[in-house]
């Protein structure tokens, strides 16, 4: 993700099998991660006697906190050496878990969640760098292959594991193990390091410091208000708070032009936003990942506190859904092939299509021994976002120099985590508001939550429906 190019040695000859192994157990736990605390997000809620803000910042901070030190994360390893960040980032994952699996309260599980989500981001970026100067290009090709379907894997282990990690309740610990088991994986992996071989860039970039603590403190500072506000009726420092968020964002960008005028190394080099393709496609991405972690959160609450599913029976219940992302992500290279950046608009709208007839069907849904119905829309939901998700990436890093192509990847990789958070508080505003009216109208549990995720789900269609209509758009105008 470093912005320049990297001159580093030739490629390491016959790279050990345990170095592959140890950097897919970290892009491995990093996945995992995102995926199982859904399944435990009811558990919980309902242990530590919080509400959904709370819950939703559980998910939202290890998000934001990924995302935003994404590049610093990449950077700081070309600078310092990617393989001594990927082994201060496994070991400091390793023990954010911990704080996470011993949190006595949900401020400290946030707090803990946001380190993890910050040590996740030194970690992650080295692992593709690694990858990268391990291997000659036939290497390269087999070890990326393999890292795509480790993520796929984490993806679906994530949910079925995580069911299965929660309800056997190990040792009396509930949702604690969840984070737990990353405590012996991390540390073993950080114990192989020595395995991979160290590298560096000699024309790494300096680290935008303040630029990033102004992006930070600036997203946090809005995303707080909109998880909170819906449940505590907007008081005037939800206001308030939005307001200097827009005023610390606004000062991010002069932050970053100045800085760029001066020659100095940005975060984010704003004259990449002259080309429209890149700067609507980084829209199209902030609010097509916007519409995933959400959609797994409201889900998750929906099956087991609407439903009464058990963890593993959750999980189980989801598994269909990620296999089909997983097809669909190796059948959208060749569909694009096939049809042009067209068919990533097919994916979009199969996808939006899937989110719709599970909303629908959620909304006929009378008791646990219903929950069957929800399968085949999550199967075509699944497939549509592995067809949209897969290529969109490619589409948009298709509108920047060769030179611009490290920091571009890792904007959009910021924006992919970004839009997750945003995605969450968004959709929470509509799911509590829903919930705490039929509530108060006296509705069933089942209904209720039926009704809530039903009616937070018109959010989801609708983002990806507006994408969707970029995607045209920017595909058009590139081949006028």
């Amino acid at each position: 993700m470093s912005a320049k190019p990297q001159p580093v040695s030739s490629p390491v000859l016959q790279p050990s099998m345990v170095a592959l192994v140890t950097l897919l157990l970290g892009g491995f736990i990093t996945v995992f991660d995102l995926f199982v605390v859904n399944v435990a997000i009811p558990s919980m809620q309902t242990d530590l006697g919080v509400g959904f803000a709370e819950i939703g910042f559980v998910i939202a901070g290890y998000e934001l906190a990924f995302g935003v030190l994404l590049i610093a994360g990449a950077r700081l390893g070309d600078r310092h050496g990617r393989r001594r960040l990927f082994s201060l980032g496994m070991i400091g994952f390793a023990l954010t878990s911990l704080l996470c699996g011993i949190a006595p309260d949900a401020t400290s599980l946030i707090v803990a969640r946001f380190l993890q989500g910050a040590t996740g981001a030194f970690l992650f970026p080295q692992i593709y760098a690694l990858l990268r100067v391990m291997y000659d290009e036939s290497g390269r090709r087999r070890a990326f292959g393999l890292l795509g379907m480790t993520l796929g894997l984490a993806a679906i282990a994530g949910q079925v594991l995580g069911g299965l990690i929660v309800e056997s309740n190990l040792f009396g610990l509930g949702w604690r193990v969840v984070f737990l088991v990353n405590l012996p994986i991390g540390l073993t992996a950080a114990l192989l390091i020595r395995t991979i071989p160290e590298s560096r860039s000699p024309q790494a970039m300096r680290v935008d410091w303040p630029g990033i603590g102004l992006a930070t403190v600036g997203l946090l500072l809005l995303l707080l208000p909109l998880l909170e506000g819906p449940s505590i009726g907007w008081p005037l420092w939800t206001w308030a708070s939005m307001t200097i968020a827009a005023m610390l964002l606004f000062a991010f960008l002069r932050w970053e032009r100045d800085v760029t005028r001066r020659g100095g190394d940005p975060a984010i080099d704003l004259r990449l936003f002259q080309k429209s393709g890149f700067s609507i496609g980084s829209l199209v991405v902030l609010l097509i990942y916007s519409t995933a972690t959400s959609l797994f959160l409201c889900f998750a609450l929906l099956v087991q506190s609407g439903l009464g599913l058990t963890p593993l029976e959750a999980g189980m219940l989801f598994a269909p859904a990620s296999i089909g992302f997983v097809v669909a992500s190796l059948a959208a290279p060749g569909l694009v092939a096939r049809i042009g950046n067209m068919g990533i608009v097919v994916g979009a709208l199969i996808y939006a299509a899937g989110i719709g007839w599970l909303a629908g069907t959620t909304s006929g849904l009378d008791s646990k021994a219903d929950a069957f119905a929800l399968l085949p829309p999550l199967v075509l939901f699944g497939f549509g976002q592995g067809l949209s998700m897969t290529p969109l990436l490619n589409l948009v890093l298709g509108y920047v120099e060769e030179h611009q192509a490290g920091m571009a990847a890792g904007f959009i990789s910021t924006m992919q985590q970004v839009g997750g958070a945003f995605g969450v508080s968004i959709v929470g505003i509509f799911f509590m508001t829903i919930l705490d009216q039929d509530a108060s109208a006296g509705m069933a549990q089942v209904a209720r939550y039926a009704d809530a995720f039903s009616g937070a789900m018109i959010y989801n269609v609708t983002a990806i429906l507006v994408a969707s209509a970029l995607i045209c758009w920017i595909v058009r105008k590139r081949a006028i």
